[in-house]
């Protein structure tokens, strides 16, 4: 039986939370407002740019929230290197998914934009046979349309597919689509929130035995 792996980007895939907090802390400055250290910026992660500005900016200031979306995305596009990278381990993994034929994809919340340029650079080319971010149309998740969707570019059933994601967003996404879940604890989820999972994976070793 084929079964496809849809992985998660930030926090899964990559650890961008250097990036994120950055560009984040210099498109507050800008507007006159006070920044964020990584743990709580850790916390704003996982909904979207939307939702990630919104939570910075604190219900006092969301006057400046379209300004902040546009000044946050014009930093991210040009500093976002300075702050990702590929967990350990997980390129090496990738590759032997690959090379044992396993269909990978990407479903992240981030926009598309950022999605496609991060695989791109980081990760080898035609590693993923498909790569979705959060676009126009396309509600992100807990919504299973992106999951979905990509299960049907596959050519796989939902229940042949396993969603791997750090946070309780992927896991009801998961579930809403038909597909089994696998969180891991390295991302910006503490596990105490991923006991919904069907499986856990406590570092990347231990993903690749639950994969093997």
């Amino acid at each position: 039986m084929q079964r496809a792996l849809i992985f998660d980007l930030d926090g899964t895939l990559v650890e961008s939370l250097p990036g994120i907090a950055a560009s984040l802390n210099r498109s507050l400055a800008l507007h006159g407002l006070p920044g964020h250290g990584d743990a709580a910026v850790r916390g704003f992660i996982g909904d979207g740019a939307r939702m990630l500005v919104t939570r910075a900016l604190g219900p006092g200031a969301l006057v400046h929230i379209e300004s902040m979306l546009r000044c946050f995305a014009e930093d991210y596009a040009v500093s976002w290197q300075l702050g990702t990278r590929p967990y350990e381990g997980i390129t090496d993994l990738l590759a032997d998914l690959r090379q044992r034929g396993v269909p990978l994809a990407v479903l992240s919340n981030k926009p598309h934009t950022f999605v496609a340029e991060i695989v791109a650079k980081l990760f080898p080319e035609h590693t993923f046979a498909a790569v979705l971010g959060n676009r126009e149309g396309l509600p992100h998740k807990p919504d299973p349309a992106g999951a979905l969707e990509i299960a049907a570019t596959l050519g796989i059933v939902p229940q042949n597919c396993i969603l791997i994601g750090d946070s309780t967003m992927d896991l009801e996404t998961a579930r809403r689509a038909g597909m089994a879940s696998i969180a891991v604890t390295w991302g910006y989820h503490d596990r105490e929130r991923l006991l919904g999972a069907d499986r856990i994976a406590e570092d990347v070793g231990k993903l690749a035995g639950l994969l093997a």
